[in-house]
């Protein structure tokens, strides 16, 4: 018999514990395949479309754009066909098969967001038999009464018991379920903004038909026609906007609220000649023949100059156990870079920085950024950073004192690079310069290391050279 399964919100990974709708891919009464996206939601750390175990007819949706379903709460329902068991399955629940092939849904999952539970063997659809009160022609309201009156009878007991419970007379209470079986019924009432359970229902045991649906739509034509005069709405006074802090900013106003309870940070700053970096930048984007390669970005070149400035100083790669009172350091680099997106501001993660080259890092940010700003980030790929590099300065701005990103321990700031007077070989002189911020959690370590951390990366700004002792 006619089955209609529940499919929840799943287990999305990475502590998540809810998401929030963003696009509905499909709508009540499209007929869905097995693992087709149904739904996209955004979570803290990314968008997802979330593909569905069964196949069937959508027959309902729960929470409408915009809405932040907590995981395990319903998205759709399913409306399958009747099933038996598949044969050479024997009674024992034994199988000749194996694995997601004897499921009657697929058995996959969303990769790197979580595994849902086991599914059910597979299962395989009946066709359901025709009546013979069928096959005799019928045109009109009539054929439309008879079509949605014989899917009701084939849905089964348990929707036939649901709609004999309904009352039989008078406005329909606003609890329990509504007695329609016809996904074209609920559809058309959704389009004319009627409330199926407002609707007294002419069909067997209290059924909505689609004729009940058009007369209570001719009844609200007719209303509304009635009304001669427009009546003059009052003028709305202005009032503030509310915002609800949730998905990416709402997880990024919650880092950084914990960040400013737990840390307590301190910044220093220094301002640095680069002009030497940026004509090395430029020597290396200019070189052909077997010195060729991929152009190399300003923030690859500083990116590479962190990793090198924190193998000198391992206290800022590390991070600190409140609970077990200790400091944390962290053998490898996983060094994050601020970038704002459309969403907000997120920091992808460069994996094992330490082991890469400028040119390495410089491709990895700018697949990472690409992703990011078109909303495609995986979780894994937002979190588990030790140091971050933030470049403030493409907004145009010279300084800043950045947040900790929580639970990492520094943060390197850059300003814009602009042409300044500057005291070069003991001459007044035009050059290029930038400022350095570095804010740091000071239970890891004292002013001293941090200030020879900002002091080495500014003499590599200053003098590219310096990185040649660690290549």
């Amino acid at each position: 018999m006619a089955q209609v399964l529940e499919f929840k919100l799943p287990d999305l990974g990475e502590g998540l514990t809810e998401a929030e709708i963003v696009r509905w891919l499909v709508e009540v009464g499209d007929v869905v395949a097995v693992d087709q996206p149904v739904v996209e939601v955004e979570t803290a750390k990314a968008m997802v479309e979330v593909p569905c175990p069964y196949g069937g007819v959508v027959t309902a949706r729960y929470g409408e754009e915009g809405t932040e379903l907590p995981v395990g709460a319903p998205l759709l329902t399913v409306a399958v066909g009747s099933v038996e068991p598949v044969a050479g399955r024997d009674d024992s629940g034994g199988s000749t098969g194996g694995g997601a092939a004897e499921s009657g849904t697929s058995g996959n999952v969303l990769v790197g967001y979580g595994t849902g539970a086991p599914v059910a063997r597979r299962r395989r659809v009946r066709p359901t038999p025709v009546s013979a009160e069928s096959s005799v022609p019928a045109t009109g309201i009539e054929a439309s009464a008879r079509a949605e009156a014989e899917t009701y009878m084939a849905a089964g007991p348990t929707v036939a018991a649901a709609v004999a419970s309904a009352p039989k007379s008078g406005v329909v209470e606003p609890q329990g379920p509504v007695a329609v079986i016809s996904p074209l019924v609920r559809k058309l009432a959704r389009q004319h903004g009627l409330d199926l359970r407002q609707i007294v229902g002419t069909g067997r045991d209290g059924l909505i038909l689609r004729t009940d649906v058009e007369s209570a739509v001719r009844a609200a034509d007719e209303e509304s026609a009635a009304v001669t005069e427009p009546v003059t709405q009052p003028k709305a006074e202005p009032s503030v906007e509310r915002i609800p802090l949730r998905g990416v900013r709402g997880a990024v106003a919650d880092k950084l609220s914990r960040s400013r309870r737990e840390i307590p940070d301190a910044t220093c700053w220094v301002d640095a000649d680069a002009t030497e970096l940026m004509a090395a930048r430029a020597a290396m984007n200019a070189a052909g023949g077997a010195a060729a390669g991929p152009k190399v970005s300003v923030l690859a070149l500083l990116a590479r100059i962190c990793t090198a400035a924190l193998a000198r100083f391992p206290e800022l790669n590390s991070t600190v156990d409140a609970d077990a009172r200790e400091i944390v350091r962290l053998a490898g680099v996983h060094l994050g870079f601020a970038a704002q997106t459309e969403r907000g501001l997120v920091v992808p993660v460069v994996r094992d920085a330490h082991t890469r080259n400028a040119e390495s890092i410089g491709e990895e940010i700018a697949r990472l950024t690409g992703a990011a700003r078109d909303g495609k980030l995986t979780p894994a790929q937002l979190t588990g950073g030790t140091f971050t590099l933030n470049n403030y300065g493409v907004f145009g701005v010279d300084g800043s004192t950045p947040i900790i990103n929580h639970p990492e321990a520094a943060m390197l700031g850059v300003g814009r690079i602009m042409p300044k007077p500057w005291v070069y070989e003991g001459e007044l002189a035009v050059r290029q310069v930038v400022q350095l911020s570095l804010t740091f959690d000071h239970r890891v370590c004292d002013g001293g290391t941090a200030g020879g951390f900002l002091r080495y990366v500014a003499d590599c700004v200053e003098q590219p050279a310096v990185l040649l002792r660690t290549l």
